[in-house]
């Protein structure tokens, strides 16, 4: 089994072998705010599992606050802001292409760059009292997290022009309502819900999981064409695979939805 006894100083680390799913608890009182420190730890559980994916990974907080945001005492010192505008840079992108479904089980705030961090992951399952908001305009800055990418692309430009620019926190309903949040449960089930998911994607077929995960993230960023010819390179490529090789068996054998799939 893969080692992920990886020690961290406000990033709490369980895997849960059964499921081979990786839980990921931000831990920096009072408000989870996110300094260079803990964006560094998110970068290095990231790369490792960009080197050994688990069969999914679920990014949470605490029960008040998710993520409240950056740190603004490190932001405000032109000495450490470069850094951490890099720090936020590197962890995210990590985070944005671990090769395995990554879930965000978001309680309470969510804002700026903690909401930039849920962004990041695949899907977001929201308590019924998470709130998610890019604040930052009233500040008078912007955000430095992606938020001005990542965020148009996930609920469209227009919205995400109005968002940021009126710095407005939506509740998990209006979120789930533009797509920001893919799931709205009670909060004391967030994580448990997150986790049921997560052990769902991680039993099946890892190998054309990872694929398609590439194909539709990295073919969103061209044309058409080039996604239509990265998704055909790929499907060739996973058509090589031990899972499908047993899949193609199963379902002349079987029918649908009987193979099971055991390549890592």
């Amino acid at each position: 089994m893969p080692n992920y006894d990886l020690q961290f100083d406000h990033l709490r680390i369980d895997y849960l072998e059964n499921q081979e799913v990786i839980v990921a608890r931000l831990d920096r009182p009072k408000v989870n705010a996110l300094d260079t420190a803990l964006l560094q730890e998110i970068y290095v559980l990231a790369r490792a599992c960009h080197s050994d994916p688990p069969g999914a990974l679920v990014v949470t907080g605490g029960e008040r606050h998710f993520a409240a945001g950056a740190d603004l005492k490190v932001f405000a010192n032109p000495s450490t802001r470069q850094a951490q505008g890099d720090a936020f840079r590197l962890a995210f992108a990590a985070l944005e292409t671990v090769p395995c479904p990554t879930l965000a089980a978001v309680n309470g705030f969510a804002l700026g760059g903690g909401a930039e961090l849920a962004i990041c992951c695949d899907f977001r399952i929201a308590g019924e009292g998470a709130v998610f908001g890019q604040p930052e305009v009233l500040l008078g800055i912007i955000p430095g997290g992606g938020a001005t990418q990542r965020l148009a692309r996930l609920v469209g430009v227009t919205k995400a022009k109005e968002l940021i620019w009126s710095g407005k926190q939506l509740t998990s309903a209006e979120a789930l309502a533009i797509g920001w949040a893919d799931e709205i449960v009670p909060d004391s089930e967030t994580l448990e819900r997150a986790i049921e998911l997560a052990t769902g994607f991680a039993k099946g077929p890892r190998v054309a999981i990872r694929a398609s995960k590439r194909a539709i993230d990295e073919g969103i960023q061209g044309t058409l064409a080039k996604g239509i010819d990265l998704e055909l390179d790929l499907f060739m490529e996973v058509f090589e695979s031990k899972d499908a090789i047993e899949g193609v068996a199963s379902f002349f054998e079987y029918g649908p939805g009987k193979a099971k799939f055991t390549e890592r």
